[in-house]
């Protein structure tokens, strides 16, 4: 495909220059990987050009890319994935109280400039840096082509959702308001050798739960199976895209992913896909699809032909974790909500955003809920804590 022209070109102090591009076929995809860290297969170009290229992302669906880029004698040093968006679907961030406020102002909250991996919430860095995230010059190059960006684009704000700590830190130093809101998490604390080592940890109570659970999942004689995109076939592939839609259709009722994305997971993300699935007489009936890199592992999308009781824990849960127990990895993300996986093992784990609003007095407003909303759900995550299936010694 042919590349893009640059949408903004500038200069700053330190032989930096900042380009903003609406497409990742204008760029290195090796010297944009090589400033992701090694256990995020989201922010990986592979991931990111797959849903530009298969039409998820794009000026139709209120995502128009517009990544940010840092070079320093054309050598890429600092990148960041931005998007102008017209409304705030598939972020898990929720802004639209703020939305709604500014329209009862008589203000305009769209568009605005959204620094995310689409439809993915899952934690990780968002600002690349070559050095680490210590360089402030290469940082504050890439927060100034975002202001730019926003002003040449009349947004009213700039949100860069699900990053790191350290990141919304640094921010608040370039008058970004820090939120805090939280997910739930597993994490190989043991560290567990084996799901059943796993279960040793819980108390009783719990334990005989989950392996009733497991046991009910295949009563009906499903054949349940943890295979990766390089081993899917085309027809797993249409199945997985058949069980997203059921799901999405059911729960939200816009399916963010085109079936060209799904067809990407046997073939430029064949590394990175991992998919639990249930079969039935050698057809596929469920599955959940997740990815995997480094050490860390991310559940994203399930769904089903029919109903099948407890497959859903099994498939979008215990797959995943007796993978991590028997591959050592250490982290394992199964995305936005569910307060029923506390008693899986996935506890309460504060995630990270922060948002940067142009109008004063809608800045303000924001400033102030912000605290609130941080100290309640800090509140919640202890409650959670509390119910943990653990054992208490």
């Amino acid at each position: 495909m042919q590349a893009y022209p640059a949408i903004m070109s500038l200069y700053v102090p330190g032989e930096l220059h900042i380009e903003v591009v609406p497409g990742l076929d204008h760029v290195d995809a090796l010297q944009w990987d090589r400033l992701v860290e090694p256990d995020n297969p989201f922010m990986e170009h592979r991931f990111l050009y797959a849903l530009e290229s298969s039409g998820s992302v794009g000026k139709a669906a209120g995502w128009a890319p517009c990544h940010i880029l840092v070079t320093r004698d054309g050598e890429l040093v600092g990148a960041a994935p931005l998007y102008l968006k017209s409304h705030s679907y598939g972020e898990y961030i929720f802004d639209w109280g703020w939305a709604n406020a500014a329209d009862r102002a008589g203000l305009d909250y769209y568009p605005k400039l959204v620094c995310a991996v689409p439809f993915t919430p899952a934690s990780g860095r968002r600002l690349l840096l070559v050095d680490g995230f210590d360089n402030g010059p290469i940082l504050g190059a890439l927060i100034a082509g975002m202001r730019e960006m926003a002003t040449r684009t009349q947004s009213s704000s700039i949100h860069i959702l699900f990053c790191t700590e350290h990141e919304r830190a640094a921010l608040e130093a370039h008058e970004f308001l820090p939120r805090l809101t939280y997910q739930f998490h597993w994490t190989n604390s043991g560290p567990w050798g084996s799901f059943d080592e796993y279960l040793k940890s819980f108390r009783a109570s719990a334990r005989r739960k989950v392996n009733k659970e497991r046991r009910e999942a295949t009563a009906s004689g499903l054949d349940i199976r943890l295979i990766t995109g390089s081993s899917m076939s085309d027809a797993e592939v249409d199945a997985m895209y058949s069980f997203y839609v059921a799901t999405a259709t059911r729960k939200w009722g816009n399916p963010y992913l085109t079936h060209a994305f799904f067809r990407e997971l046997n073939r430029s993300l064949e590394e990175r896909a991992l998919v639990s699935m249930a079969y039935e007489n050698g057809r596929p009936v469920a599955g959940a699809l997740g990815f995997q890199r480094g050490s860390h592992v991310y559940g994203r999308h399930w769904g089903c032909l029919d109903q099948y009781d407890k497959l859903h824990f099994e498939l979008c849960y215990y797959q995943f974790i007796q993978a991590c127990t028997e591959r050592g990895w250490t982290r394992f993300e199964a995305g936005a909500q569910g307060e029923h996986k506390v008693k899986r093992g996935l506890l309460p784990s504060p995630t990270y955003s922060s948002h940067w609003i142009s109008h004063p007095g809608l800045s303000r407003a924001v400033a102030e809920f912000l605290p609130q909303e941080a100290e309640s759900n800090l509140a919640e995550m202890r409650y959670f804590d509390e119910r943990s299936p653990f054992r208490r010694d």
